[in-house]
Parts: structure tokens; C-alpha cells; sequence
């Protein structure tokens, strides 16, 4: 079969590889759309382990399963998750499924961005979400992404009515936007520095928009009465960004930092005002199976317009190009391959 195999950003070469052998409890799944992430760009995350398949967004039909496996069948449409977690260990008992070491270190054979994956028996049990009728494979596709942002917002306690203020317009932090926008945010503002995000962040639901070059925190405060936001959300690793999300925060405000910065990088605290307002800080990694249906809801509803989203539907043939869209982050918002 065809995969695309990343060795760096912009070395993302094209090769023959076996369709993966299925054993029991597995199945073998045939790829229609698999979406690239920002997180595949990731070069200080990704060039040191290359050469590797990515691709984690992921529809597609199961073309084959093994002895045992009885909630899908041949020929049913599903979204699969690389990331699951056992269930069982304290992490997962507490409901800090992110920290699970299980859902660390599940994966998919050989990756998305190929004709054929092998779905191991744990994914099979609890990482398939059936696809409804109606709702294609490119936007099906979004399910994984958007579970991982529905996470976020509850772990950041967003309520009917809040302000929010992303950090950050690309497709994440869009995808916050429309949800906020969906779960009745009363005002949401967001930031970048490319002012196409910034046309995108309105007609996704934003109110109002900031160029990332202004003083940020001042300009929040203008356009919402003179207050600081209630929910910020970093969607960037940038250090002065984060520090604007920082100084953004209303009294009583929650933080979700989402975005990862390199290990090693240190982001100075802006402690005094922070803890002189009562502001709570927290972070969200992945999404637990029960995000994951609740973002093929969302989808199946209509309440997200992920189609919209999409500015590219390449081959898989022409994942180089899909890279280097992504990497330079301008002229594009939803990168999706189809095999």
C-alpha cells in the first residue's frame, strides 16, 4: 500500500509498505480522510523518532476483522482514536485519563497517512465511534481533534454566558471558538497575528478579534466593559502569547493552557496579579472515549461547521504539499488527505 513517511517538514516522502496482517480482536481499516494536525509539525516533537507514518485524525470503512471482534463489522463506517486509556489505573479511577500511561503509548499500524491500518484490540474495544448516516469522512474526521478541544472546556469549567479569550486562530483554536460559541459563551475573543485567523476567528463564531502585534490585555479589556476575560485559552506556544493570555485574566478567570511549548522552556509567571484575582490555571492533553462521542454529536448536529473549515482535500500522493501547508500556517485552515 501507499504511506506517506515523515523524515522532516518538508521531507515527507511517498512509499510502498505491507498492508498491515490482522490477529484477533484487531481489525484492519481502510483510511478515507485522514486530517493533519498541528501537533504533526511538530518538528523538535517529531524529527528526532523519523522516519514514522503520523496521522491520528483519522475515517474510515473496516475492511477486515479478527476472531472475537463483534461491535463492528465489515464494511461499517468508523472514526478510530490512537489514544485510549485503560480504565484501570489510578489516573484513569480519578478521571486524569490524559495521564494515563496506557493512553500514552497506544498507537495505530503503521499510522493515518496510508491506505490500510491495523486498529490493535484496545482501540477496537473502546477507540471506534460508528459514523452516522449523513455525516461524511472529511468531517468525520474531526471527531478526534474536536473531543481533544471538548476536553479542554470542560477541564476549564467554561459556563453559559462567560467571555472567553482565545490565544491563538488556527484551526485549534477555531475549533474553541466554535464550540464556546456553541455552549453560549456570552462574548469570545481571539487573538493571532496573521489576519486571515483573524477573518476565519469571525466567521467561526468570534465577536471581536485582536491582532497578537497590539497590547493584547488592553484591548480585551475594551471591547468586554472593562473586565478581563473569564476563560482564556492558549492555543500557542509562543512565550509572549502566553503571557498576554496571562494578563488577559478577569477576576475569577480560568486558564487553559493547551498548546505544548518545548521541553526545557520556561514561560515567566505573572504570579501577583494572578493570585491577587483568584485565577485558576490547568492543562488538557487527548480526549477520553466519552469526548469523542460527544464530538461525533456535535458533528452529526450541525452545531460545529467543521466542512467549512477544510481549505485543502489533497491525495495522499501530495502529503508533502498537506506538511508544508500546515508547517507555515497562512494559507490554510483544515488540511485533509484523502488515501
Amino acid at each position: 500500500m501507499k504511506t506517506a513517511v515523515y523524515y522532516a517538514n518538508d521531507d515527507v516522502r511517498i512509499e510502498e509498505c505491507p498492508v498491515p496482517t490482522i490477529g484477533a480482536g484487531e481489525v484492519l481499516l481502510k483510511i478515507h480522510a485522514s486530517g493533519v494536525c498541528g501537533s504533526d509539525v511538530m518538528e523538535w516533537y517529531r524529527k528526532s523518532r523519523a522516519p514514522l507514518v503520523l496521522g491520528h485524525e483519522i475515517a474510515g470503512t473496516v475492511e477486515e476483522t479478527g476472531p472475537g471482534v463483534e461491535n463492528v463489522a465489515v464494511g461499517d463506517r468508523v472514526v478510530v482514536t490512537h489514544h485510549v486509556p485503560c480504565n484501570t489505573c489510578r489516573a484513569c479511577l480519578t478521571g486524569h485519563f490524559s495521564a494515563c500511561d496506557t493512553l500514552r503509548t497506544t498507537k495505530l499500524d503503521p499510522g493515518g497517512f496510508c491506505e490500510y491500518a491495523r486498529v490493535p484490540p484496545i482501540q477496537v474495544d473502546r477507540g471506534l465511534v460508528s459514523i452516522p448516516d449523513g455525516v461524511d469522512f472529511d468531517r468525520a474526521s474531526f471527531v478526534e481533534p474536536l473531543a481533544c478541544v471538548s476536553h479542554g472546556l470542560d477541564r476549564v469549567g467554561m459556563r453559559t454566558g462567560d467571555t472567553v479569550l482565545v490565544i491563538g486562530s488556527g484551526i485549534t483554536g477555531l475549533l474553541f471558538v466554535s464550540l464556546a460559541r456553541a455552549l453560549g459563551a456570552g462574548r469570545i475573543i481571539a487573538t493571532d497575528i496573521v489576519e486571515s485567523r483573524l477573518e476565519a476567528a469571525c466567521r467561526f463564531g468570534a465577536d471581536a478579534t485582536i491582532h497578537a502585534g497590539k497590547d493584547v490585555p488592553a484591548q480585551v479589556r475594551e471591547v468586554n466593559d472593562g473586565r478581563g476575560a473569564d476563560v482564556i485559552v492558549i492555543c500557542t506556544a509562543v512565550p509572549t502569547a502566553i503571557r498576554q493570555g496571562l494578563l488577559s485574566a478577569g477576576r475569577g478567570a480560568r486558564v487553559l493552557f493547551f498548546a505544548p511549548t518545548e521541553p526545557g522552556v520556561e514561560v515567566p509567571l505573572p504570579l501577583f496579579p494572578l493570585w491577587r484575582d483568584d485565577v485558576t490555571m490547568t492543562t488538557a492533553y487527548a480526549g477520553a472515549p466519552r469526548d469523542l462521542r460527544t464530538a461525533m454529536d456535535l458533528i452529526r448536529a450541525d452545531r460545529i461547521p467543521v466542512d467549512a473549515m477544510i481549505t485543502h482535500r489533497l491525495p495522499l500522493e501530495e502529503a508533502a504539499e498537506g506538511f508544508r501547508l500546515v508547517a507555515e500556517g497562512r494559507d490554510s485552515i483544515k488540511v485533509i488527505l484523502s488515501p
